[in-house]
C-alpha cells in the first residue's frame, strides 16, 4: 500500500506522539497491576541488625536478661519479660516495644535503630516471623558447647600472661588458654566472633581482650575476666572485622583499627567510647598507645603511620614518609618499645623499620625524619612483630602466601640473631613470653611453635585443639 511522504518535521511529531502514548499506557498498567514486595528475610535483613546491635549483650557468653539473640530459636523463646517475638503481632512483640520511642531501652549505650530497621522487623513479625536460615549454617556455640576441630584451625593471634604463665591463641569463636609451655590447655573462652584478630592482656593480668568479628556482618571487641572466665562485657563496632587491639600501660584504656578505616579508644571499664580517628583511607591493622597514654599511632593498609591525640581524637602528623613511594606497600602491624617513644613497624615490603613517634623538626616533603632504622628484609609480608620486656630484642613473623618466616632481631643495633626453624606454612601471630625466655609463632598450619629465645632452637610445637577427624556421610 502506497502512503504520501510526509515532510521529516510532521515524522518527528509523529514519533513523539507515538512515544507519549506508549509511555502513558505502560503508567496505566504500572497504576492497574500493583507492585509486591518480597517476604523481609530473617537471615539477610533482620539477623543482621540483631547481630550487630543487640547480640554484644544477648549471646550465649553473656545472657543479658536471660535472653539469647544469636540465634532464631533464642530470639523467639524469650527471656525473663516473656517471650521476645510474637508472630504476627509487631505491636505486642516485646522485641519491637524495647527498640521503639524516643528512648528506646536497647541497643544498650548505643544509638538507637533507624526507622527503616524497625520497619524491617516489624514488617518480619507481621508477616509471620518466620525462619529462612540455610540448613547446617547456625552458629550455636557455648562454653557447654564448644566447637569442634576436623583439622587444625588457622591461628591469628596470640599472647602472654604478663606473668609468664599463660598464652592465648586464637581459634574458631573462642580464645584458647594453654599453660605457656605448651603443656595442656587450661581453659576455653567461647565468644560470637567467628575470628579473633588480635588478643592482649591486660597489664595485670586480670583480663584478656580480643578484637575480631564476621566479616561483612559485625566488628567485636570481647572483655573476658580471667578469675572466672566469664565475658565482662562485649561491644559490637562497624560492619565488619576490626583488627590490632592494645591496652595503654596502666590498663585504663584500649586501642583498635577496623575495615571501616577509623581508630578507636575505649574505656576498660565498661566499654565506653573515648575518642575516633577518621584520617586513615584504607584498613586498620594495628595501634599502640604513647608512653604516657596522651597519643595513639596507628598503621594502615594505606602506606601510613598516623599519631593521634586521645583526649579528641584529632590528627597530628603521618610519622612515616608522606612522599609517594616511600612505602612500597600498606603497613600491617605496630608495637610500641616498652620503654621508649619508639615503635617498630612491618608491612607488605618485608623490611622491618624502627621510627620515633615524635617528630622534632619541621616535615620537609620528601623525608623520613622519624625512620630511626630499618633492619633485614624477611622474605614475604610481615604480619606481626612484638618487643621483648625491655626492648633490646624483637620477634616478626611473615608469609609468602605459600610458606613463611621469623626472625629475632636486636633492636638497637639492627643484628640478625636468629632465623627460627622448622618453618614452612605463613606466619601470622607472634609473641615473646615476658620472662624473655622464649617466643611463641604460629599462623596457617594451625600450629603453635615455642624457640629459646637465646639459642633460637625450636622446643616444642603442639596443635592447640583437640582434632575429631571428620567422617563421611555425617
Amino acid at each position: 500500500m502506497w502512503l504520501p511522504r510526509l515532510p521529516v518535521r510532521c515524522l518527528s511529531l509523529l514519533s513523539v506522539s507515538l512515544a507519549v502514548a506508549t509511555i502513558g499506557s505502560a503508567m496505566a498498567q504500572e497504576k492497574e497491576t500493583p507492585v509486591v514486595s518480597k517476604p523481609v528475610s530473617f537471615y539477610r535483613q533482620v539477623r543482621p541488625i540483631v547481630q550487630r546491635s543487640c547480640s554484644g549483650c544477648h549471646q550465649p557468653a553473656k545472657l543479658g536478661g536471660k535472653l539469647l539473640l544469636t540465634t532464631f530459636a533464642g530470639m523467639m523463646s524469650g527471656g525473663e519479660g516473656g517471650p521476645s517475638v510474637v508472630a504476627g503481632k509487631p505491636d505486642g512483640s516485646l522485641l519491637v516495644q524495647m527498640i521503639v520511642g524516643e528512648k528506646p531501652e536497647m541497643p544498650k549505650g548505643a544509638d538507637p535503630l533507624s526507622a527503616a530497621q524497625i520497619d524491617l522487623i516489624k514488617r518480619w513479625i507481621a508477616e509471620g516471623a518466620k525462619d529462612d536460615t540455610p540448613e547446617g549454617i547456625a552458629d550455636t556455640f557455648s562454653t557447654e558447647k564448644p566447637p569442634t576441630y576436623s583439622a587444625p584451625p588457622v591461628i591469628t593471634a596470640m599472647a602472654y600472661s604478663p606473668d609468664s604463665s599463660l598464652l592465648a591463641i586464637s581459634g574458631f569463636h573462642e580464645i584458647l588458654l594453654h599453660k605457656a609451655d605448651g603443656s595442656g590447655l587450661v581453659h576455653r573462652l567461647v565468644g560470637r566472633s567467628q575470628r579473633l584478630n588480635s588478643i592482649r592482656f591486660s597489664p595485670d593480668g586480670k583480663r584478656i581482650a580480643a578484637v575480631g568479628g564476621t566479616p561483612a556482618l559485625f566488628g567485636e571487641v570481647q572483655f573476658w575476666n580471667l578469675a572466672d572466665q566469664k565475658l565482662a562485657f562485649s561491644n559490637t563496632v562497624s560492619f565488619d572485622t576490626l583488627f590490632g587491639g592494645n591496652f595503654n600501660d596502666d590498663g585504663s584504656l584500649f586501642s583498635f583499627g577496623g575495615a571501616d578505616n577509623k581508630v578507636r579508644v575505649i574505656k576498660t571499664t565498661d566499654g565506653s567510647p573515648v575518642m575516633r580517628m577518621d584520617a586513615h583511607s584504607d584498613y586498620v591493622i594495628g595501634t599502640t598507645f604513647s608512653l604516657k597514654s596522651d597519643h595513639v599511632v596507628s598503621v594502615s593498609r594505606d602506606m601510613s603511620m598516623k599519631l593521634s591525640i586521645v583526649e579528641n581524637g584529632q590528627f597530628v602528623d603521618n610519622v612515616t614518609s608522606i612522599t609517594p613511594g616511600a612505602l612500597k606497600g600498606g603497613l600491617q602491624t605496630i608495637q610500641r618499645h616498652p620503654k621508649e617513644e619508639q615503635v617498630i613497624c612491618g608491612g607488605s615490603d618485608g623490611e622491618p623499620k624502627l621510627y620515633k613517634i615524635f617528630r622534632t623538626q619541621v616535615r620537609v616533603i620528601g623525608d623520613d625524619f622519624n625512620r630511626i632504622r630499618g633492619y633485614a628484609p624477611i622474605p614475604g609480608r610481615i604480619f606481626d612483630a612484638q618487643f621483648n620486656a625491655d626492648g633490646s630484642k624483637f620477634v616478626i613473623g611473615s608469609s609468602t602466601a605459600t610458606g613463611g618466616a621469623a626472625r629475632i632481631y636486636k633492636t638497637d643495633d639492627g643484628a640478625l640473631l636468629f632465623e627460627l626453624p622448622e618453618i614452612s606454612s605463613p606466619i601470622f601471630t607472634v609473641a615473646f613470653r615476658p620472662d624473655g625466655k622464649q617466643v611463641a609463632v604460629a599462623g596457617f598450619d594451625g600450629q603453635v611453635r615455642l624457640y629459646d629465645a637465646e639459642t633460637g632452637k625450636l622446643v616444642t610445637k603442639f596443635v592447640p585443639v583437640t582434632i575429631t577427624p571428620a567422617v563421611a556421610g555425617k
